[in-house]
């Protein structure tokens, strides 16, 4: 079976999976349920400043107001790559045969994408998040990431940022305790990201083997800084000023907390460890991979 045929084999296959399994977030998320007094809305072991002094110092609605704003922190990050994801899947399109199954796939994810960017935000507008935009470093970071990635680099950052939420989201919706709508709204991430890791991952395969060995190199590094960015953007310092912290210590306490940085390399761990099995993950690009706390 030559490549392009396994990508019109690959993309039929999750072109038929979208057919029967895919959701309207306007019509699957009860958007007038009124939220649960009281509901987290990440696990409070999953939350950036569990364990440390500061954690101690807030109460219990303090916590849970903490867990909130994280949780929409992330909703806003995951928007904002979103936003850039779908710039490259319209320029994969744009230089494609619009009839192949594989421009038909992107085309369906591009779609896929834009209902879980109105779905995210329309999650931080109902549970009061005052993350709604990420950090000016990464706002203008993703302008030039969205305006230059060739397709390795495009599918690479979109199995990272894919898997490091499909790990968190995972544990959310699993977890009673938190928000109903949240839990709702991570399961129907989780089940449609599930097929664009698997298109991410054929097209980073036939990408990646195109390269050479400076090419691969620059990538490395280019995915290393990407990764950092994203990583980052999982935490505000909005969502503690919220809670009455100085955000500037609060973000300090998050990143020289060992739970904290269990928990990233946990969620990262899938992306990691593919990565690393590819080898997009080694050399001396490691210490970023290093810096953002998701490799050991």
């Amino acid at each position: 079976m030559t490549a392009n045929t396994e990508s019109e084999r690959v993309a039929e296959r999750l072109q038929r999976s979208s057919a029967r399994l895919s959701y309207d977030p306007d019509v699957d998320v009860d958007w007038l349920a009124p939220l649960v007094d009281g509901a987290y809305g990440k696990t409070p072991e999953r939350c950036s400043l569990y364990g440390t002094e500061l954690w101690d110092r807030l109460d219990e609605d303090q916590r849970g107001e903490l867990s909130r704003q994280e949780a929409a922190a992330a909703a806003a990050s995951g928007i904002w790559f979103e936003l850039i994801l779908m710039q490259g899947l319209v320029r994969h399109v744009y230089n494609s045969d619009p009839t192949t199954h594989n421009a038909q796939y992107a085309l369906t994810e591009i779609a896929d994408e834009c209902r879980h960017s109105t779905m995210f935000a329309r999650s931080i507008a109902k549970t009061g998040g005052v993350v709604r935009r990420p950090s000016r470093t990464a706002h203008r970071a993703g302008k030039v990431f969205g305006a230059v990635c060739g397709p390795a680099l495009l599918f690479a950052g979109a199995i990272y940022v894919e898997e490091l939420a499909d790990g968190m989201q995972r544990e959310m919706m699993r977890d009673d305790s938190l928000q109903p709508m949240i839990r709702m709204i991570s399961r129907i991430h989780v089940i449609e990201e599930a097929r664009h890791i698997s298109f991410a991952k054929d097209e980073l395969g036939r990408a990646w083997a195109r390269h050479g060995r400076v090419g691969r190199e620059l990538i490395r590094w280019a995915i290393a800084g990407m990764a950092y960015v994203a990583t980052s953007e999982l935490l505000h310092p909005k969502a503690y000023t919220s809670v009455g912290l100085d955000p500037r210590e609060a973000r300090q306490a998050a990143e020289t907390n060992p739970h904290w940085r269990r928990t990233k390399a946990a969620w990262a761990a899938k992306a990691v460890e593919y990565f690393t099995e590819i080898g997009l993950i080694g050399g001396p690009s490691r210490r970023l991979w290093r810096r953002a706390g998701v490799l050991d």
